[in-house]
């Protein structure tokens, strides 16, 4: 499956954005779909996950409260929402899908099968 995010940019604390994550070549619903980030010198770390029906949704402590990941299956597309950005937001944003249905591993890294090519996120003080 081929990854298309986009929707990053320069924002101001206190602003928001949306990313978005476009799949093709293979059947989007059979995917958990995650959004991970990676900011200069570090990690790269996953930030939140969604199960292939949506019903489920997982993210990292410091996220919640301020993004939702969401996902569209008739659009082939997952989403996140990200509001009351902090400067230690900023991070290239990537979009992963992972073939396993476990939960066990969903915040892994090294659980996901297929990445895009990332997209920037700035968020100035």
């Amino acid at each position: 499956v081929q990854l298309q995010a986009s929707g990053g940019g320069l924002v101001q604390a206190g602003g928001s954005l949306r990313l978005s994550c476009v799949a093709s070549g293979r059947t989007f619903s059979s995917f958990t779909m995650g959004w991970f980030r990676q900011a200069p010198g570090k990690e790269r770390e996953f930030v939140a996950a969604i199960t292939r029906s949506g019903g489920s949704t997982y993210y990292v402590d410091y996220v919640k409260g301020r993004f939702t990941i969401s996902r569209d299956n008739a659009k082939n597309t997952v989403y996140l929402q990200m509001n009351s950005l902090r400067p230690e937001d900023t991070a290239v944003y990537y979009c992963a899908a992972r073939l396993s249905t476990r939960v066990l591993g969903i915040r892994r890294v090294d659980e996901y099968d297929y990445w895009g090519q990332g997209t920037l996120v700035t968020v100035s003080s």
